[in-house]
């Protein structure tokens, strides 16, 4: 769980900052802040004079917005989301909340021009194999930010489909490949988010979201993402296994019955 959840003084009384102090916590300008206070992202600063203090509940909000930031989401989408979190929301709840929403494998988006591609790749690349980078789900063209701008999708997505690139081959295989792993894994993922919607979240909040219970929600969806990503990976690879054995049997029993 976030600090942010439970910070506060030596006397138990609620730990306060100031602008600069919240955006040393949390990473986010100055600037940043006062923009999303702004939008009503978050809730306005509590007044000591002069001075605007903010509490664990701003810290939690403001790392929620991180969250969804760091997830893609555009300054609008970020908007829509927020409306169904109250302003009044407390830390806890927002810690589950980033709980659910923190990614289950890091990503980490980068922007770079053609030079540093080739950099990343180790090797000046064609314009041919950088389509087919793209095919392969390793980056996107940026055409509104430059003719050779992409957006690199991790370095462990890259790797990957230089891999690919160097197998020797055709590009189109590899493709259509990406193509059935990604129309697979994506019904896969809305079946998983639709059981855990159903028999998890909306009975925690038939209940009225219990704070014992969403303490150990918090942490239960810590470890379940990588039993998850785990799971998945050694279930295809004992599908791949049956498949062969299907494929070899298959033969065999063709070869037979061409022999008798």
């Amino acid at each position: 769980m976030s600090a942010a959840t439970d910070a506060s003084t030596d006397d138990g009384s609620p730990e306060l900052l100031t602008v600069d102090q919240l955006a040393e916590r949390t990473g986010i300008s100055v600037r940043t802040i006062r923009f999303y206070a702004g939008k009503g992202l978050i809730p306005a600063p509590r007044l000591r004079g002069r001075t605007g203090l903010y509490d664990a509940a701003h810290r939690a909000r403001l790392e929620l917005i991180g969250e969804l930031t760091g997830l893609g989401f555009t300054l609008a989408a970020i908007e829509r989301q927020l409306e169904q979190v109250p302003l009044e929301t407390a830390p806890e709840e927002l810690a589950l909340q980033r709980a659910l929403l923190t990614p289950w494998l890091p990503e980490v988006d980068e922007e770079l021009d053609r030079a540093g591609l080739d950099r990343r790749a180790g090797r000046r690349l064609s314009d041919d194999e950088v389509t087919t980078l793209e095919q392969l789900g390793a980056l996107t063209r940026l055409p509104d930010a430059g003719p050779d701008s992409v957006r690199l999708h991790g370095m462990v997505a890259l790797a990957s489909a230089l891999q690919a690139l160097d197998a020797g081959l055709p590009p189109e295989l590899w493709k259509r490949s990406h193509d059935l792993i990604e129309r697979h894994t994506s019904a896969l993922a809305e079946d998983l988010m639709t059981l855990f919607q159903e028999e998890v979240l909306q009975p925690y909040r038939d209940r009225g979201r219990p704070a014992e219970e969403r303490r150990r929600l918090a942490a239960a969806f810590s470890r379940l993402k990588p039993i998850t990503v785990q799971g998945v990976v050694a279930a295809f690879g004992r599908a791949v296994n049956r498949a062969i054995r299907e494929r070899v049997d298959s033969g065999r029993a063709a070869a037979d019955r061409q022999e008798g």
